[in-house]
């Protein structure tokens, strides 16, 4: 493989900058193999389902990991908190993260709020070699903190204001931790899951916490010498018997995918994960894919291509021809691999 080939041009006008209005007005591009694609709502989501069918979302919440603060000397600094280090129980003062200016910035060195209040502390770089460790100060719980200092963490191609934090949250976040949103569930609303279940889909509800791999392209020619970060997942042991036993299993993003897939490779519940989906991949639970449309040279577009092959650059090409919008606040798509 070559990283040529998961490139495609992108313009900036098809980046979407806003949510529609409602969610589920959003666009959606059905896959229908070697016919042409559909052109459908997201409302209209429950035409392509069957009774038997297990629709599967990520339910980790976002956090507003982004913190806007300033140096010592008045120069400004930036943090995204990316996963406490300290995992799951922990007191969450503890991180990985990714911070500005990298370079400048040295172990021990104190940043500040607005008001001069120090509220993190600069670490060693990580074995990744692009974070670092950081502590958030004080006596305050650190959510709590972060409540009160941090923004949502849009990614760098949204320049527009978000207007309701909500809008990068799903209706059914749930666990807090992630630092994008899972963001092919963003299109949902309470009214369309009731809807598809009414029609004989289950609902099941797994965790994989966003990681860095969301926000950066590969920077290698060849993909595979590509070094994918882990993420923190977990799916429950009823979830697992739920994949096995419908009739089709349907993930809602690349995040459940990933979650999914990884609990049934690596036959372990829960953990960290580097499963690193690309061609060749044997899938083991996910039938059908809502997803997105992601970034160029990047390791979402390589599940999409093991996924449903090389059609995924028609599909692209006929989303681009037909105008929707892309990537975080854009349209979506129903992927099918049997087809």
């Amino acid at each position: 493989m070559h990283i040529a080939n998961f490139d495609y041009d992108l313009p900036a006008a098809r980046i979407a900058q806003t949510p529609v209005e409602p969610r589920d007005a959003a666009r959606l591009l059905v896959d229908q193999g070697p016919a042409a694609p559909l052109h459908r709502s997201v409302r209209d989501l429950g035409e392509f389902l069957r009774p038997g069918d297990l629709l599967v979302v990520n339910d980790s919440k976002v956090i507003p990991a982004r913190l806007r603060l300033h140096r010592h000397s008045g120069g400004a600094a930036e943090v995204l908190l990316l996963e406490p280090v300290d995992g799951v129980g922990g007191d969450r003062r503890v991180w990985e993260a990714l911070v500005r200016p990298g370079k400048k910035l040295r172990v021990g060195e104190q940043l500040l709020d607005s008001s001069g209040l120090p509220l993190v502390e600069i670490g060693r770089r990580t074995a990744a070699g692009d974070t670092f460790t950081v502590t958030l100060l004080g006596d305050d719980d650190p959510l709590d903190l972060l409540a009160g200092h941090g923004d949502m963490p849009l990614p760098p191609y949204i320049t527009a204001p978000l207007t309701e934090t909500s809008r990068y949250q799903t209706v059914y976040a749930s666990e807090p931790g992630s630092a994008a949103a899972p963001t092919a569930g963003l299109h949902f609303t309470p009214e369309l899951l009731q809807s598809v279940q009414d029609i004989g889909v289950q609902l099941a509800r797994v965790e994989l916490v966003v990681g860095l791999d969301t926000f950066q392209p590969m920077s290698v020619e060849d993909p595979l010498d590509h070094r994918i970060h882990s993420e923190r997942y977990r799916v429950s042991a009823e979830v697992l018997d739920q994949c096995r036993s419908a009739k089709r299993v349907v993930a809602v993003g690349t995040t459940a995918t990933r979650a999914l897939e990884s609990a049934a490779t690596f036959a372990e519940l829960e953990g960290r994960t580097r499963l690193f989906i690309h061609r060749g991949y044997e899938w083991k639970l996910v039938d059908l894919m809502m997803t997105n449309f992601h970034l160029p040279r990047t390791t979402l577009l390589l599940m999409i291509d093991a996924f449903v092959g090389q059609r995924w650059k028609a599909l692209y090409d006929e989303a681009l021809a037909q105008e929707y919008r892309f990537l975080s606040f854009g349209d979506a798509m129903l992927l099918d691999r049997s087809l």
